[in-house]
């Protein structure tokens, strides 16, 4: 491990001297390669650093202990190697950590499709309460959404909502939500009182750029036709709006939300592409999927990740077996403690992986 730290350091002292040359400063491609290089590298070299200063207090304290000292200084002395020695074992996990796997998608931008499933009106409305808490949430890291697409059902739900999460680490964070999530609680259009249960699905997939996934135009075929609203409702006489099939794969993309058709087909095969891309993820993990046994799962949309229990306020995700009672909070946007217990329980699948390889 500190090879790899001290080759991490390395590197990092090298971006920093290549930062200030000149010909890199004029070279914004350059610039902007190194800058992001250095951005990733920091984290693991800051707790390097610290870790080097720390172990070197500590064998300077030791030393200390053997000298001629009274009681009251050997007593602040081994109570300094207590604490550094702390210190050290907190920092080897930290560093074990960051030196992990990163999963290259983890600082884009994030395309998320939530779709009503079984329960029709009522998981339409969840649809869109689940819509709400992400770009809630999203407001609390600072991030931004931009609505795509939204086919809205006649009670005012989501058959189905598409939209961009812009930020740094929106794939980080948001990448564990793939997957069936159920709804348990009193519809509103329900006289009898009765608790019914109904599922919306959840796709979240990094935002591919253009040279990731190369979409030929005798590729594609695009087709327009007049916007609709709700329940089909026609909204306007001219076709801005536009579909998208990738003949290759059959894969098709929809926009009629977009302020001109160049626009909705920008849009669309901005989520044609992540589709593409996601597929062909999803196939890749499946040849490993023996060997993946893992507790967050692979981003399968048909796998029931998370209940929201209205009447007992209660949220539970089944893959690790956290259970919340505050539903309102998490339904708000409040949703840090899930992401962070499932990226902390990820890590621990990895360093256990590690330790065994």
């Amino acid at each position: 491990m500190l090879d790899r730290l001290q080759s991490l350091a390395d590197r990092y002292d090298k971006l920093s001297e290549l930062l200030c040359d000149p010909d890199v400063a004029n070279d914004p491609k350059k610039l902007r390669e190194y800058s992001k290089e250095q951005s990733d590298l920091q984290q693991a070299y800051e707790a390097y650093m610290e870790y080097k200063s720390v172990v070197s207090e500590l064998e300077a304290a030791k030393v200390m202990l053997q000298e001629k000292l009274d009681d009251e200084m050997r007593d602040m002395v081994k109570m300094e190697i207590e604490e550094l020695s702390a210190r050290q074992a907190e920092l080897d996990e930290n560093i074990r950590i960051l030196l992990l796997p990163k999963d290259p998608n983890d600082d884009k931008n994030v395309i998320v499709e939530i779709r009503g499933a079984a329960g029709g009106d009522e998981a339409a409305l969840f649809a869109a309460d689940l819509y709400r808490m992400y770009t809630r949430y999203a407001d609390t890291k600072g991030w931004r959404t931009e609505l795509m697409e939204a086919n809205i059902s006649d009670l005012g739900g989501f058959k189905e909502v598409i939209f961009l999460v812009s930020g740094k680490g929106a794939y980080s964070k948001l990448k564990y939500e793939s997957g069936a999530h159920r709804v348990q609680r009193i519809p509103s259009t329900e006289s009898g009182g009765r608790i019914h249960t109904s599922t919306s699905t959840v796709a979240v997939m990094p935002e591919i750029e253009d040279f990731e996934v190369e979409i030929f135009d005798k590729d594609i075929r695009v087709d327009t036709f007049c916007s609709s609203g709700a329940g089909g409702q026609s909204v306007n006489t001219t076709k801005s709006a536009v579909r998208v099939t990738h003949i290759p794969t059959g894969i098709v993309a929809t926009c009629q939300d977009g302020k001109s058709q160049n626009d909705n087909k920008a849009k669309a095969l901005q989520v044609l592409r992540a589709r593409i891309f996601d597929v062909k993820r999803q196939e890749e993990e499946a040849k490993y999927a023996g060997e993946r046994k893992s507790k967050v799962g692979t981003g399968d949309r048909s796998e029931r990740i998370r209940t929201y229990n209205f009447p007992q306020s209660r949220v539970t995700d089944h893959r690790i077996g956290l259970t919340l009672h505050k539903l309102d909070q998490v339904m708000n946007g409040d949703m840090e403690e899930i992401v962070q217990t499932l990226t902390l329980t990820e890590q621990a699948e990895l360093l256990e992986k590690e330790n065994h390889a």
